[in-house]
């Protein structure tokens, strides 16, 4: 089955910027309700989680210290007519280390360079009312039925 895809938008997060609010407005402001996003730069601190099954919520995990953005990755839902970002990311430390989990919150420095690919309606994510997270629904095509 193919999917045609939409548009591209780039979203250049500056210094000091929280990067889920700012790609946030991007979103809202240029209607995108299903898309793929990618970024790479650095945060001065960040937050990340871990879903915990039990509570149906995210525990933190803070980090304190400046990190490159090695890796995000996530989509854009629509819940309740809004887009809802979902990232994952994976940050560098000094020493060589990493950390990740779903990004709660980002303060960029020096950059965050963000490519969103908007996809088809057809796979957008709906919210899972078991667990309140954003999945693909079950209109998508699965090769394995």
């Amino acid at each position: 089955m193919r999917h045609q895809t939409g548009r591209v938008l780039v979203v250049i997060c500056d210094k000091g910027e929280e990067a889920v609010a700012t790609v946030g407005a991007a979103l809202r402001e240029q209607g995108i309700r299903a898309a793929r996003v990618t970024a790479v730069g650095g945060f001065a601190d960040a937050e990340v989680g871990w879903f915990d099954r039990e509570t149906c919520d995210y525990r933190s995990i803070p980090v304190t210290e400046q990190v490159e953005v090695l890796s995000l990755l996530g989509d854009v839902a629509e819940r309740d007519g809004e887009p809802v970002l979902h990232v994952h990311a994976v940050l560098g430390r000094s020493d060589g280390g990493t950390v990740g989990g779903h990004l709660l919150r980002g303060r960029v420095w020096p950059t965050l360079e963000v490519i969103i690919s908007e996809v088809a309606p057809e796979l957008a994510k709906r919210v899972d009312p078991e667990t309140g997270l954003a999945l693909i629904s079950g209109t998508a095509h699965h090769p394995s039925r």
